[in-house]
């Protein structure tokens, strides 16, 4: 075969190519020319049977001829896939200037929501919001709050420890509260202190009414001459504001917690009404019960202390609730677990609006 008749045969193969309109009629171009039967795979296996000399002039030939052929089909297979590509992305725009056709459907969750409440609650009592690290030393999270090292607290079943320890030797842990916030206030700020440490904490534990992981709210006093009667007002005046009701009755019974003391469990009247437990009214009454919400006293003179602080010039009190309950008695969940399932249609049923803030003229959970 002559290289004019080579040449013939490429022109016809890159016409072929260059007509082919889809993925399937290249395929079929590249079937008929480098298939097992095609023609140019016919004229490569010409070469075994020529002679040096022929083999010599027309090889390279050959040759030449079977790149231009890959070359063309892969660029018209690049250039037809570019195609179908635009003409379906043309086919699937959204004109985003049209009206959406419903709402976004996005919730805040309700421990968001009730952490923005009592944000807004005590602000208006002339407190701020301190935060610290969830990973803490023990010293930070136990010993500075005058918990013994013989404390179950302290207990491997019941804190989340690390395995290697910080720079000083300290053990590491995931926080168990969010007191360890009041100790780096107490140590890096003057007193008077007014704060709230609202926060994630965990513990090894887990039930209808305990999760590993958990929300919490911590508040601390530290100024001259507070006493208890300044606590105990403190706290009705926030859970009267929360659950936007007047008729809370508080009920406090000594207690034993190693950071504070005096110490005090607080009860507060609640009733039965429609299967749910309804916060508010007398605990004696007829119809009424008493129910442990937090835990609260003066801060230990050792606590203060231990934060370069003289005990002798400053006191205070603190107190603490879990979040996730107070969001359980104020909106009627009777399961925490669900607060962390990600079920959508919990969140539809009880989750809040993004426009729902919380204020206190126009309602904490209007």
């Amino acid at each position: 075969m002559m290289t004019s008749d080579i040449k013939a045969i490429e022109a016809q193969i890159l016409r072929e190519i260059e007509n082919a309109s889809d993925a399937s009629a290249i395929e079929a171009v590249r079937i008929a020319a480098l298939g097992k039967a095609g023609s140019v795979t016919a004229l490569l296996k010409t070469l075994g049977g020529m002679t040096p000399d022929e083999r010599q002039a027309k090889g390279p030939v050959i040759h030449a001829l079977r790149e231009s052929v890959t070359a063309a089909i892969a660029a018209r297979k690049a250039a037809v896939d570019a195609a179908e590509l635009e003409a379906r992305l043309a086919a699937e725009a959204v004109d985003m200037t049209l009206p959406a056709d419903m709402a976004p459907r996005g919730s805040v969750h309700p421990v968001s929501q009730v952490m923005d409440e009592l944000a807004e609650v005590f602000a208006d009592m002339g407190f701020a919001v301190a935060t610290g690290p969830e990973i803490e030393d023990d010293w930070h999270n136990f010993t500075a709050l005058n918990i013994p090292e013989t404390h179950p607290a302290r207990a491997m079943h019941d804190t989340f420890y690390f395995p290697d320890k910080d720079a000083e030797g300290r053990a590491m842990l995931l926080r168990t509260h969010t007191s360890p916030v009041q100790i780096r206030t107490m140590m890096t700020q003057q007193p008077p202190i007014r704060i709230i440490a609202p926060g994630r904490v965990y513990r090894s534990d887990s039930d209808a009414t305990h999760t590993p992981m958990f929300h919490q709210i911590e508040g601390l006093v530290i100024d001259r001459g507070i006493h208890m009667g300044h606590l105990k007002w403190t706290l009705e005046t926030f859970l009267k504001a929360y659950f936007e009701r007047d008729d809370i009755v508080l009920r406090l019974r000594p207690s034993y917690f190693p950071f504070t003391e005096p110490s005090a469990e607080v009860d507060v009247g609640y009733a039965h009404e429609k299967g749910r437990r309804i916060v508010g009214g007398n605990g004696d009454d007829a119809g009424h019960a008493w129910m442990e919400l937090l835990g609260s006293g003066m801060v230990n003179r050792r606590v203060i202390a231990n934060c370069g602080l003289d005990p002798d010039e400053w006191q205070g009190f603190a107190f603490g609730v879990g979040v996730d309950r107070l969001a359980m008695l104020k909106y009627g969940m009777d399961d925490l677990r669900a607060f962390f399932d990600g079920d959508l249609r919990w969140l539809a049923h009880y989750g809040f609006g993004a426009l729902s803030v919380p204020t206190l003229s126009g309602g904490i959970s209007a």
